[in-house]
């Protein structure tokens, strides 16, 4: 009876490691499929040829779309009155809505009727699309965070955030696949691709039991998960560089067919690892009749603690967290002016009134405001930027060289999770590296304004902005606590609706003051139209040189930031250390 019961028990565990691993691929497949927001400049021009506005009322729908993540705190509301997967078909809901209304009047409504479309009623479209993607991310971010313990949660939100880069890549091949010249196609895509996802995702999803009391057994660490997740980042990197070589260049016909079934087939190879994994799991449980030493001395791990600890804190016998007393710091009246009032622990909770005055939040806030953002808004204008230098032919490889090296930058993200006797860089100091090319991108695109600058700008703008993206969760978590990042975070994003609004509203000026009004005939129905376009280096030459020196006072302010919390950050590094060496005796 006794073996019956632990061989049961065993099962279950097994059971339970497949649920796990089987969220988490359910977590990337949406990530990958609902990035929506990557592949505006795909259809930009024809959306702004279609309502027949300018440059800078074209800048304000992407600015809407941006905006929708201000909506943040709507998806953490809903998840307090809904469960996981009705948030997770809202979101498919508001997405298909939205896309689909823009498909339809670009396609099947007269331009004449279209002009009379209030331009408000667009923008609240664009709004509602945005908001659709925030609460995908939230669903993604939540599925993690309740199946992975603290040490392995920042490598599952790394790998899962970091498919959200692929999505433009993946559009442009199922474009490629169904209609590679029609711009609209993108819209079709963007309020379909995302619910099917969704549909697919949903058993997945419903397996994550949030009210299960042996819910922390089942995301204790094990041996295995290291193995696991090379696995999946191996698997993760073959398939960005797949999508760097054959989604650089427009394909039709059969063989676009089997570029799109290659990608959905590496998409689908996550399933595979962690299914060998589990089956490797229970055979070694059941063959020994033991409990896994590393999962007893992980059991108690709390889901809720910060990623790291420093041993600035106290434990007191009733459970709470005390501070010691800030160490004075030297270096005269300018060491004084740059420590002040900075981080002196890790992972301490910061409610939103204490947020808005601590001072390494403004700076990380600028940080974010000054680098990520710039590069999302360059994504959204990469339409225009290649129309401008006769480049049109070649956004499609654009769209994927942005995509993929956005990916590629989220992957690298995971860097400051290895070990620290290979990598003992703060992740503060992680995210003044990944801001490095980001000015150096814009001024070599403002110098020499050619295809080869251009994709190497657009490369390094890519890397830089993926990377902070990814980054950005776990570095939120670690300055100003775990269980206030929903809050935090949410605060934090606000800059990239005003980003968006403002660097946009540099590149439309720019572009409109150097613009002529040209008259264009469409094609599909014969009706002329009149419109602003620009052409030639000098619609974004001025507007590079203002997102370089943006980008580079970014650089600054996050270099200051490292410099503030990289005590904190060693302090953390001496408790791990110490608690690892403990362990081992």
């Amino acid at each position: 009876m006794d073996d019956e019961r632990r061989r049961r028990t065993k099962r279950e565990e097994a059971d339970g490691e497949w649920r796990r691993w089987a969220v988490l691929v359910a977590s990337v497949w949406i990530q990958a499929l609902t990035g929506t927001n990557f592949d505006f400049s795909a259809y930009s021009s024809a959306l702004k040829s279609a309502l027949g506005v300018s440059q800078e009322a074209l800048n304000y729908l992407a600015t809407a779309s941006d905006l929708g993540k201000a909506l943040g705190w709507s998806s953490g509301l809903a998840l307090l009155h809904m469960p996981l997967h009705a948030v997770l078909l809202a979101s498919a809901a508001l997405g298909l809505a939205a896309y689909a209304a823009q498909y339809y009047c670009l396609v099947f409504v007269s331009p004449a009727a279209l002009a009379a479309v209030p331009y408000p009623l667009v923008f609240l479209v664009c709004l509602v699309a945005g908001c659709s993607i925030c609460w995908f991310n939230t669903v993604c971010f939540v599925l993690c965070i309740r199946s992975f313990s603290t040490s392995n949660r920042s490598l599952a939100l790394s790998l899962s955030i970091s498919f959200n880069g692929l999505s433009a890549a993946f559009y442009a091949l199922f474009a490629n696949a169904i209609s590679p010249f029609t711009p609209t196609i993108y819209l079709l895509l963007n309020a379909v691709l995302p619910l099917a996802v969704s549909v697919l995702a949903l058993p997945a999803i419903l397996l994550c039991h949030t009210g299960d009391s042996n819910n922390h057994l089942r995301s204790a660490p094990r041996p295995q998960d290291r193995r696991v997740f090379l696995g999946l980042y191996i698997l993760a990197v073959i398939t960005g560089v797949y999508l760097v070589i054959f989604g650089s260049f427009t394909t039709t016909g059969p063989a676009a067919w089997v570029i799109l079934t290659g990608a959905m087939v590496l998409l689908a190879l996550p399933l595979i690892i962690p299914a060998c994994s589990s089956c490797s799991y229970f055979d070694t449980q059941h063959g020994t009749g033991t409990t896994d030493p590393a999962s007893q001395l992980n059991q108690h791990d709390d889901p809720n603690k910060p990623l790291l600890v420093s041993d600035s804190h106290q434990i007191e016998p009733d459970g709470v967290t005390q501070k010691e007393p800030e160490h004075q710091l030297q270096g005269g009246c300018c060491g004084t002016i740059l420590y002040k009032g900075c981080l002196a622990v890790l992972g301490e909770e910061h409610s939103a009134k204490k947020l808005i005055w601590s001072v390494d939040f403004w700076l990380y806030y600028t940080a974010y405001f000054c680098g990520a953002t710039v590069g999302l808004v360059y994504s959204n204008n990469l339409g225009q930027i290649a129309q401008s230098l006769h480049q049109q032919s070649q956004l499609t490889m654009l769209l994927a060289v942005y995509s993929s090296c956005s990916f590629f930058g989220r992957l690298l993200s995971a860097l400051p999770n290895l070990p620290h006797r290979m990598v003992s860089l703060a992740r503060t100091g992680w995210l003044a590296a990944a801001l490095v090319p980001m000015p150096m991108a814009f001024f070599l695109m403002w110098k020499q304004q050619d295809v080869g600058a251009l994709v190497a700008g657009t490369a390094m703008v890519g890397l830089s902005s993926g990377f902070i993206f990814a980054a950005a969760v776990s570095v939120t978590s670690e300055l100003f606590g775990p269980n206030s990042i929903g809050v935090n975070h949410n605060i934090l994003i606000t800059n990239i609706p005003l980003g968006s609004l403002l660097y946009g509203q540099i590149a439309a000026m720019v572009y409109d003051a150097n613009g002529q009004r040209m008259t264009l005939m469409d094609n599909r129905t014969g009706i002329i139209d009149t419109m602003i376009v620009c052409m030639g280096v000098k619609c974004y030459s001025t507007t590079f040189l203002v997102w370089g020196c943006i980008t580079l006072l970014g650089l600054v302010s996050s270099v200051v930031l490292f410099i503030r919390t990289k005590p904190a950050y060693a302090a953390a590094g001496r408790s791990s250390c110490k608690h690892l060496h403990q362990v081992s005796s």
